[in-house]
């Protein structure tokens, strides 16, 4: 069984091509990141809007598309391509996967997905950022 941890992207990013690690800007993902990190996984992703599941050292170019704009059929074609992503670097049934990405990001995955937890589920965005810098702060 192997760890992995999903992040999901943001809408704040660089202007220019950059790994997917640096691509994204906001308080709330380099702190995701962060704490992924001192998990040390096996493997962490990044849930893209654009591109699927990026790994940490894709080079990607910035993009301005967001599941919360999605219609529901659309987030549903995205986790189908996602989970298709996922099969071929992870087991579903038997990795244990975090997700660190809110409800849109994650709510057609999760049936697909034995073994999951969402740490900071039911926490609004103020309180998550709250709980990651308590969290890396420990480390």
């Amino acid at each position: 069984m192997k760890e992995i941890i999903l992040i999901s992207c943001v809408s704040k990013k660089l202007n220019y091509p950059s790994k997917a690690k640096d691509l994204y800007q906001s308080p709330l993902f380099k702190y995701n990141l962060k704490y992924a990190i001192s998990l040390n996984p096996d493997r962490i992703f990044i849930l893209s809007a654009q591109y699927g599941l990026l790994d940490l050292e894709k080079e990607v170019d910035p993009y301005d598309k967001t599941l919360n704009k999605m219609k529901k059929k659309e987030r549903i074609e995205w986790s189908k391509l996602l989970l298709n992503q996922l099969k071929k670097k992870t087991d579903l049934s038997k990795d244990k996967f975090t997700f660190l990405a809110g409800n849109r990001y994650r709510e057609f995955l999760i049936e697909e997905i034995k073994n999951y937890q969402v740490p900071m589920e039911k926490l609004p965005i103020g309180r998550q950022l709250h709980w990651l810098k308590d969290k890396v702060r420990k480390i």
